[in-house]
């Protein structure tokens, strides 16, 4: 095991994981997140340096209080050989296999090793297997080859206007975190709660105030750079409003640099079709998500 240190080292891993876009994007966002201020306090973990095999990004050992809380203990998994990985993730000091904890992964290919050493180490799995989306700007600079001009939707893939006098651009407040929570499908507890008001917190956020002040349509950023727990309001659906607040954050998050990706389930055509009006393209691989509880 090699912990990586330094912003140099941490600079060449993105650029390396850059090379493996877009089985590697579960991991390559959050190392970016890292080189950019690293507010979640994670660390880099590798099998070798600096021709490394596995990657684990995890928090340190002092902010895993929690052993019920897995969304704290959640862990980034992205390898080069994954029938081979098992190894490495059952090493001492790696993953914490006494707590409720999450692996996430761009990788559908690592779902054998992690269910050998769930059944190995007496834990219950439940794999979360979505969709993962990339914006077509973020694909044009990362991953070119995926970019098909033929396959986007008609249009400039802006969204449709709203009622600007209705409706107002905002940020999120921590204040904002019960309502998310509510509507978020991971959430729904105390330990979800705290998550996003730690993303709030420390990430762009976008959302619109509606007639009340309050949100009534909103999208974050988590520690890997993803736009997630997005939602809009029973009463104020289909009227295309989560398009608006997510083309703003992207546009947000474009000017920040970061990779701008999401997922949604297989059965959201909702969220599927919004993806595509907006140019966001559908990647080959999954987005996977292991909730790893101890029997």
């Amino acid at each position: 095991m090699f912990l990586l240190q330094g912003a140099q080292m941490l600079q060449t891993l993105e650029m390396s994981l850059m090379k493996s876009l877009p089985e590697s994007l579960k991991v390559y966002g959050t190392i970016f997140h890292m080189t950019h201020g690293n507010p979640f306090k994670l660390k880099a973990l590798v099998d070798k340096w600096p021709a490394f095999t596995t990657v684990v990004v995890r928090p340190q050992e002092e902010d895993m209080t929690d052993d019920l809380d897995h969304y704290t203990n959640t862990y980034q998994v992205y390898s080069k050989d994954p029938r081979n990985c098992q190894e490495f993730l059952g090493a001492p000091k790696v993953i914490n296999w006494k707590q409720h904890l999450q692996i996430q992964s761009s990788q559908p290919s690592l779902n054998e090793a992690i269910q050998n050493l769930a059944a190995a180490k007496s834990f219950k799995v439940k794999r979360s297997e979505n969709l993962l989306y990339m914006a077509s700007e973020t694909v044009s600079t990362l991953v070119p080859s995926l970019l098909n001009i033929k396959n986007l939707a008609p249009g400039d893939g802006k969204p449709k206007d709203i009622n600007k006098d209705m409706f107002k651009l905002s940020s999120m407040d921590i204040a904002h975190a019960p309502l998310v929570n509510k509507f978020w499908h991971f959430g729904g507890n105390e330990r979800s709660q705290r998550f996003i008001e730690r993303c709030i917190q420390n990430f762009p956020s976008t959302c619109l105030l509606g007639p009340e002040g309050t949100p009534v349509s909103w999208t974050l950023m988590d520690q890997t750079g993803e736009m997630r727990m997005g939602g809009t309001v029973p009463e104020y659906r289909s009227q295309g409003l989560i398009s608006y607040v997510v083309y703003y954050q992207a546009q947000n998050m474009y000017r920040l640099g970061f990779p701008i990706y999401s997922h949604t389930e297989r059965s959201n055509k909702i969220m599927q079709k919004m993806s595509y009006s907006l140019h966001h393209i559908l990647m080959p691989c999954d987005w996977n998500q292991w909730n790893c509880v101890p029997l």
